[in-house]
């Protein structure tokens, strides 16, 4: 499914640049274009889904991909291996979880650490 007003399903069909990461059939991820880390980028299902509140166990086969896949990502991007080094993930949920553009994502965020608070 494909969302004709959707920020996100517009960048994964190529209507919008982005900086690409990675795709493949299920996912595509692309540089933040306001990255909060020294590495900062988003992973997407290609479906959309307009946050973790409307995933179901069908979403399940996508997400463990996409989980298995942001170590490697993370690291090709340019994070320091763990367990110096790492990475943060976070999955804004909705308004009050501050999720801005409402297509399901995930930030993977690293490297030198004085961008990390909390």
């Amino acid at each position: 499914m494909h969302d004709p007003d959707c920020l996100f399903c517009k960048i994964i069909a190529g209507q919008i640049p982005s900086r690409k990461v990675y795709e493949d059939d299920e996912i595509y991820a692309f540089h933040d274009i306001n990255p909060w880390a020294p590495v900062h980028f988003l992973m997407v299902p290609k479906e959309h889904v307009h946050s973790m509140a409307g995933v179901t166990d069908a979403h399940a086969g996508v997400l463990g991909r996409m989980m298995a896949l942001a170590p490697r990502l993370a690291l090709e991007q340019g994070c320091n291996p763990y367990p110096q080094g790492g990475f943060r993930i976070v999955v804004n949920t909705g308004d009050e979880g501050g999720q801005e553009i409402h297509h399901l994502h995930i930030h993977v965020m690293g490297g030198p650490r004085p961008w990390l608070k909390g």
